[in-house]
């Protein structure tokens, strides 16, 4: 047999996709006598009968799993004290989010956090590691492994936060059918799943596994919630009340723009000179170029007693459009997943094994109907000569050079956009044994393909234009007077189809050897080496709809079709010093190909090779059988993504907030503020590579210890710090509206082609932000209880952030930090993330309590997102950036009762935000459109009701 003094059951857990044996944890710490099954952990390369490490990993059971009542794998990793800066579903609702979510330790970033499946690694959502989570089927989990400490050293260059691995099931023999239904107010989601199999690997020498699921979740409309129904917010501050306004000033009814010619106090028309020349600027027929200037104002109002519609707010002289009333906060999704693996014994010694998985993931947001910018009116016209000429001052009448508008397409409905992400991922391998030393040899293939398809809200521009244009639909007009005939009319102009495609696919070959090295007097020496061989590819790839440009005014973006290959070897060395000190080291090499784009480069590289070596050292010593100390010192190495590298200039929608441009660019003389527009609104965004980047290198370093007494009580806790040099992050919109002097080259020029006028954007590339440093405490808690009416098992498990800051661009001495604040990268680290389990089961029934608690924050300025005035005198504004309030302490609690009848089935009755929390009011503005809350950091739900049932046969 493969190894006599391991069961069948371990050593099948133990095959070399990095499931291996070294830990130590809180919840792992065995007596001599116990089962080794109880310490299956992620993070060695080496297969060991000894199975006392140094590692601080989790495992969360799949039972452990059922008691958070979590439904998907992106739920599941919200609840782990240990994850922060992942990507929500909420972000896709007009955010960064894409239709995907991650896991994130640290607050470090996705990319930093390895996501294996089986011990395998996945297709990245995008060019580099951060993998889309909702890939991962939660019904074919057995349990989870996080390993939180650095592996670069084993794992490659994008494991410097750590490692959380998704263990499927194998070995099954039985069916189980499982239905769920949640039901909060207004919404409901449903999921079932059917998971079989046949074959005993201990007896038949072979087993094949199915899992099958499906689920599915509603929609949330802002206008379901109080806290989100509105962007206007009411507020105290001071003892002051105020009106925080967060609206845009692409309004329904529509904003007026006239544009004159200026004449100087003589009354000669004045002409654009050349600032350093002094000599007068000719337009393309060679006549010199007037001076303009803009007369703005809201019809509607001005015909109202200069009241805005009731959908809207002052905004300078015009009115600013609730566009938050209109959205829906959490987006639709929907999830087919299937699970296939099968394990065979060749002979005693050698297993031959594959696993096959697939995922359809949907999901659907609604944001606010289409913003249509600035376009040109016929000033013959009769909603010109009727709504606006009238309103007209005499000097613009007599120099009126044009009439523009700025509407919102609500008759045409929200925009809609489905993310379709199809992923597969295939592994096979074989394993075994030869004169006692395990190996494992094996070859993954995955590809992950996400199509974003307009469904509608996005106007053709020929046919919108022609529509606004011919005064069929009176733009200046209160939405209640359009007629269903004239919102059909507007509806009929907008598009719906394939927008993009971006598609990322991976192959890798690995190998890994390990055993027992040499006997000495401490114990057993184990040696373990290992390589692997990676391609990888980023696509993006238009519809023809994108490329032929014909929604309102959306240039195409640039296709680019990114490439690179990549290849490391690695060496783990356990020793044990003492018998109760064992010392662990590893090193590893990687080299990083340059990227190649066929598409732009002819298959040229456009970066060059980077490599490097790091290593770890770790070390556990057990002074008593109940307490074991240990530490460990790491060095890591990451290169920059292929997009942070080569991706060209795309568009990446507007900014979450809006900006005063003339005031911000005004302050530091910027050479474009002559660009700015006149109101307080939100600008253009670009993405795109940056080829001087340098790779991202880590140190970091853990002490801890735990303690296991009897009776199941056990007190871990550990410290640990992460400082990274060229960390490489990209500039957030506050950052270079607020520090234009330092960002000045991020803001570029961009023809509205609305007007032909030029107009200001920014370009939010990826920079090297020299060093920042990152550590905290992590420490767990756990205690059994027996009484006479049954058993009480609690759980309280945390993580404190001690430091989190990084160096600003360009500067030696400055520093941004996001610890207990919202951050210049417009995030937020939690200084304290506790949860607390407690599971009482007696009988038949398990009732189990979860609580989890954020610590508060400082929000962002009110004035970074909103337009600050009084309460009573809304056209006396105030300077919003001045006012900061804090974010309270957000708690949650969730109840879940299980019954088991007989040895077949379950039923579960749980209610999830048992108290009906709210979210806290946050005037925070970049997770998404979402207006009055931050939907990266709360449930928008609120209080949920569910009923479960499984059945095993």
């Amino acid at each position: 047999m493969l190894n006599s003094k391991v069961s069948k059951a371990v050593r099948l857990a133990f095959a070399f996709g990095a499931v291996s044996t070294v830990a130590f944890s809180a919840n792992t710490i065995a007596a001599e006598n116990d089962e080794v099954e109880r310490i299956e952990v992620t993070g060695s390369s080496i297969k060991r009968t000894d199975l006392e490490g140094a590692l601080p990993i989790d495992v969360i059971s799949a039972a452990d799993i059922a008691k958070t009542g979590v439904t998907t794998v992106a739920d599941l990793v919200a609840t782990l004290p240990s994850m922060q800066g992942f990507t929500t579903a909420g972000q896709s609702v007009g955010g960064s989010g894409g239709g995907t979510q991650s896991a994130s330790l640290r607050n470090l970033g996705a990319q930093y956090t390895l996501v294996l499946l089986n011990g395998r690694r996945m297709p990245a959502s995008d060019s580099g590691g951060a993998v889309n989570v909702n890939n991962i089927p939660l019904a074919a989990v057995k349990r989870v492994e996080i390993l939180k400490d650095g592996a670069s050293a084993l794992y490659g260059s994008d494991a410097i936060a750590g490692v959380i691995n998704f263990i499927l099931k194998d070995d099954v023999q039985e069916t189980t059918i499982s239905a769920r239904h949640d039901k909060p107010q207004d919404t409901s989601s449903s999921t079932i799943s059917i998971t079989t199999g046949f074959g005993d690997l201990s007896s038949d020498g072979f087993n094949i596994l199915a899992s099958l699921s499906y689920d599915e979740q509603d929609s949330l409309r802002s206008v379901d919630r109080d806290y989100a129904k509105t962007g206007f917010l009411n507020f105290e501050h001071g003892g002051e009340q105020y009106l925080a306004a967060a609206g845009s000033v692409n309004a329904i009814p529509a904003n007026a723009y006239a544009v004159y010619n200026t004449r100087d106090e003589d009354g000669n028309f004045i002409y654009q000179t050349d600032e350093d020349t002094g000599e007068f600027i000719l337009d393309d027929n060679g006549n010199k170029r007037h001076v303009t200037a803009t007369q703005s104002f809201n019809p509607y109002a001005k015909n109202n007693g200069g009241t805005c519609h009731e959908t809207s707010a002052p905004s300078g002289t015009a009115c600013q459009f609730d566009y938050t009333s209109t959205l829906q906060i959490q987006p639709e999704t929907e999830r087919t997943a299937l699970f296939l693996s099968g394990i065979a014994e060749i002979n005693d010694t050698t297993e031959v094994y594959s696993s096959f998985s697939y995922t359809d993931f949907a999901l659907t947001a609604r944001i606010a109907p289409y913003p249509t910018d600035v376009f040109t009116l016929p000033t013959e016209s009769d909603i010109v000569q009727t709504n606006v000429i009238p309103h007209l001052d005499d000097k613009v009448l007599n120099d009126l050079v044009r009439v523009d508008a700025r509407w919102r397409t609500l008759p045409g409905g929200n925009r809609t956009t489905e993310y379709n992400t199809v992923s597969h991922h295939f592994v096979a391998g074989i394993r075994g044994e030869i004169n006692e030393w395990a190996y494992d040899v094996a070859v993954t293939t995955g590809e992950t393909e996400n199509k974003e398809t307009r469904i509608t809200g996005f106007p053709l521009e020929r046919e919108f234009l022609a529509l606004a244009r011919s005064g069929a639909i009176d733009i200046f007009d209160a939405p209640e007077n359009i007629s269903d005939e004239q919102s059909k009319m507007v509806a009929d102009t907008m598009f719906s189809g394939l927008w993009q495609t971006t598609d990322t696919s991976m192959l890798a070959f690995e190998g890994k050897l390990s055993g027992a090295l040499a006997d000495i007097d401490a114990g057993t020496v184990y040696l373990g080496v290992g390589f692997d061989y990676r391609q990888s590819g980023y696509s993006l790839t238009n519809g023809e709809g994108q490329n032929a440009e014909i929604v309102l005014f959306e240039a195409a973006g640039t296709e680019f079709d990114l490439e690179r290959d990549g290849y490391g070897a690695f060496a783990e060395l356990i020793v044990p010093v003492l018998e109760n000190l064992e010392v662990t080291g590893s090193i590893r090499y990687d080299n990083i190909g340059g990227i190649t784009d066929s598409l732009r480069t002819g298959n040229q590289n456009v970066s060059d090779d980077v490599n490097d070596t790091t290593y770890k050292i770790s070390a556990s010593y057990r002074p008593t059988d109940e307490l074991l100390v240990r530490a460990s010192y790491g060095t890591g190495f990451k290169a920059p993504t292929m997009r942070e590298i080569a991706a060209p200039r795309l568009e990446f929608g507007v900014s979450s907030g809006s900006y005063d441009c003339n005031a911000l660019l005004g302050a530091t003389n910027h050479p474009l503020k002559q660009y700015c527009n006149p109101e307080k609104i939100q600008y253009d965004m670009y993405r795109e590579g940056n080829i001087g980047l340098s790779p991202e290198e880590s140190e970091q370093y853990s002490v801890g210890f735990v303690w296991a007494g009897d009776s199941g009580t056990s007190f871990g806790i550990d410290y640990w710090n992460i400082e990274m040099t060229n960390e490489v992050r990209r500039l957030e919109p506050n950052q270079i509206w607020f520090d234009s002097a330092t960002y000045a080259d991020r803001f570029v020029t961009k023809t509205d082609r609305g007007t032909g006028d030029k107009e200001l954007a920014i370009v939010r590339s990826a920079q090297n932000v020299g060093k920042s440093y990152t550590s905290g405490i992590d420490w767990q808690f756990d205690l059994t209880n027996e009484f006479s009416f049954g058993t009480l098992k609690t759980s309280l498990q945390g993580t404190y952030l001690l430091e989190n800051r990084s160096l600003k661009v360009g500067t030696t001495d400055e520093w941004d930090t996001s610890l207990g604040q919202v951050g210049e990268d417009e995030q937020v680290a939690f200084r304290n993330i506790i949860t607390v389990n407690n599971t009482l089961t007696h009988g038949d029934f398990t009732h189990s309590l979860n609580i989890r608690t954020r610590s508060g924050y400082r929000d962002a300025a009110v004035g970074t997102a909103f337009r600050v005035s009084l309460a009573d005198d809304v056209s006396e504004v105030v300077d919003g950036d001045l006012i900061q309030k804090y974010v309270p302490v957000y708690t949650l609690f969730d109840y879940r009762l299980g019954y088991a009848y007989g040895d077949n089935a379950n039923l579960t009755f749980g209610v999830k935000n048992l108290f009906d929390r709210n979210p806290p009011v946050s005037f925070n503005g970049d997770a998404g459109h979402q207006v009055g809350y931050d939907a990266r950091y709360a449930d928008a739900y609120g209080r949920t009701l569910y009923i479960q049932a499984d059945y095993t046969f």
